[in-house]
């Protein structure tokens, strides 16, 4: 074949080829990326340490408690009602798991808001803590003819496997029924920490709020931020999460609350590991895609 037929050849082939990748490129969308990995949240009253729990007390319930958490896997969770003794114990049988977190004392002491998050998942950018009362930076202040100190725990995540980012709140409001002017009181020295954080990082709140969703505090909370259990899309397990080691959960007072993601799956834990249960209150777990 003449050496000009091979190259025109040659050129009408090329034509073609590029012709047919051209009518592919058209055909066959191109794939989207896909979603960022879901971001796991739980929230978990621990029940501190009590000596005349009987059958119940820490001893019996603390290995189910982990076997509870570690068929969860959340890759972050914070509890409420903890002490030292309960936190050393979930770290040394949680080894993917570190944690956080001060007592409500002004030395340290008492209940912790302790967070836990998976290291293999997360790490800690800043963290740190504040006291729900007029004097938020004073260690064991309390404001509003509340009983006890209370405060709440807060940390900025960074996610290992894309650097994506947001804030957790842990907290514990106060319990007594005379105490839900302090409880808003509390909701709103919370969203004052939030509203100065940058509005394109995600924010979480775990907590025992020790109100009811028909309140004023949770009226407050979620004319800001979202409550997960309401807008999930998949539902499991119970609205209420008090049970008092009964099977008859009696209040909701176990909130995940958010801003800027958006929760596709909640979870109200009913894990009895053993048979036990490992709290009084139910852990509730959220999960949550990030925004694209």
């Amino acid at each position: 074949m003449p050496r000009q037929s091979t190259r025109q050849s040659i050129r009408v082939v090329s034509r073609c080829l590029l012709a047919a990748l051209a009518v592919l490129c058209i055909a066959v969308p191109a794939l989207a990326a896909p979603a960022p990995a879901p971001l796991r949240v739980m929230s978990f009253n621990v029940r501190v340490p009590v000596d005349t729990d009987g059958d119940k007390r820490w001893e019996v319930r603390r290995t189910a408690m982990v076997a509870l958490i570690e068929q969860a896997h959340p890759d972050v969770f914070g509890t409420q009602e903890l002490v030292e003794e309960q936190a050393q114990y979930l770290a040394a049988h949680l080894p993917a798991y570190r944690w956080f977190g001060k007592g409500r004392r002004a030395d340290g002491s008492d209940e912790h808001m302790g967070v836990f998050y998976d290291s293999r998942v997360l790490t800690v950018v800043e963290s740190g803590d504040f006291w729900l009362s007029e004097t938020p930076e004073i260690p064991g202040s309390s404001s509003w003819n509340t009983d006890l100190p209370r405060m709440a725990t807060w940390a900025l995540f960074e996610r290992r496997s894309d650097k994506r980012r947001f804030y957790l709140f842990n907290t514990h409001f106060a319990h007594r029924d005379q105490d839900e002017a302090a409880r808003e009181h509390s909701a709103r020295v919370i969203l004052s920490r939030i509203a100065t954080l940058p509005a394109d990082i995600p924010v979480v709140v775990t907590g025992d709020f020790n109100s009811d969703p028909d309140n004023g505090t949770y009226r407050t909370l979620t004319a800001v931020l979202g409550d997960a259990r309401a807008h999930a899309t998949k539902r499991q397990g119970p609205e209420k999460t008090f049970q008092d080691f009964t099977t008859h959960p009696t209040r909701r007072i176990d909130w995940i609350l958010f801003r800027g993601l958006t929760p596709t799956r909640f979870s109200t834990l009913e894990t009895r590991p053993g048979g036990i249960l490992p709290s009084d209150h139910y852990p509730v777990l959220a999960e949550f895609a990030w925004p694209q």
